[in-house]
């Protein structure tokens, strides 16, 4: 009886851990038909349906292997739930328990997903927010609850905003497969904010590759700290972005300038992925791909450019807007 066949072998993957990273680029050609070219990668291919889950490899990863987590250990994340996610995939496959603590404002589906995966997920009320709007007072709130359970039972904590793992994942996969799949024709990069892991990361190693490529920060209108504007409107649809403070992982030396765009941008844009391209995304998709579109159209490259931004998740993780379903 000959041995069994290695899986370097074959195409079998290993685990769900193999499945993360390496997604394609998709032109978006139906939906923007130009001068110049939009270029989506689509991240929610990944077996937790976002990008957070090269973020959450990474840092489990690094905290193995500094001996910070202990193989077995409990780990605590306070997520809107793209983060827990990816997390739960990680920590499955890994052998971690794991808590994550989320705003009863975000998606009840990313709960969903993250309790199907092992984990158990402790949605925390609103402070200030409303159901698919969540502000940063409704963030500190799940992380206050959060930092209690940490202290209770001594978990891990992840801390996704504060994790400089976090923005190196993108360092060394986003921005090396942008320039690998693009051949190295990028313009132009664009991507909402935030922990700023995906933008901080993703935009150094662009910029190191070509010191003329232009990176823009996406922020929803009315929530615009990066671009230094007073905050009026800090509950707005795009989860997981906007939160209406400048994160500790961004910095400014890798941005070019920011792009806002309203609710009803993002939602339209959103739709005409899924109508024209085939892809069913979230909101901060849809707004990726408004202000691309705004980018473009708005003089600042040369007409022929190559603009790339995320599609960070599936649509499947949200409950539709009021006037989506009014559409219906």
């Amino acid at each position: 009886m000959g041995a069994a066949p290695r899986y370097e072998d074959n195409e079998i993957k290993a685990s769900a851990l193999e499945l993360i990273g390496n997604t394609p680029i998709v032109a978006l050609d139906r939906l923007y038909e130009g001068p110049g070219r939009i270029l989506a990668k689509c991240e929610y291919m990944n077996p937790g349906g976002s990008i957070k889950c090269r973020s959450s490899l990474h840092m489990i990863q690094t905290a193995r292997q500094t001996g910070v987590l202990k193989p077995g250990k409990p780990v605590l994340e306070v997520t809107s739930g793209n983060q827990g996610c990816g997390l739960a995939v990680v920590c499955a496959v890994l052998g971690h328990p794991l808590t994550l603590t989320m705003s009863k404002g975000n998606s009840v589906q990313r709960a969903l997903h993250m309790e199907a995966l092992g984990a158990t997920c402790v949605r925390v009320p609103q402070v200030e927010g409303s159901y698919g709007k969540v502000t940063l007072a409704d963030v500190q709130a799940a992380e206050e609850e959060g930092l209690r359970i940490v202290d209770k039972t001594g978990a891990f904590l992840v801390n996704q905003f504060h994790n400089d793992a976090n923005s190196q994942s993108h360092y060394e996969s986003t921005g090396p497969e942008i320039w690998r799949q693009t051949g190295g024709h990028v313009d132009a990069f664009v991507a909402t904010v935030g922990t700023a892991g995906t933008f901080t990361g993703t935009s150094r190693f662009l910029k190191e590759k070509n010191s003329e490529l232009q990176c823009y920060v996406v922020e929803p209108e009315g929530s615009e700290p990066i671009k230094g504007m007073p905050i009026t409107k800090p509950c707005h649809l795009l989860q997981g972005s906007g939160y209406g403070a400048v994160p500790s992982l961004f910095k400014f030396e890798y941005m070019d300038d920011t792009i806002s765009v309203t609710d009803e941008e993002a939602v339209e844009y959103k739709r005409l992925l899924g109508e024209r391209e085939g892809l069913y995304v979230g909101y901060t998709s849809g707004a990726n791909v408004a202000a691309a579109v705004k980018l473009l159209r708005s003089g600042k490259l040369k007409p022929d450019a190559w603009v790339v931004t995320m599609l960070n998740d599936t649509g499947l993780k949200y409950t539709p807007a009021p006037e989506e379903l009014t559409k219906a």
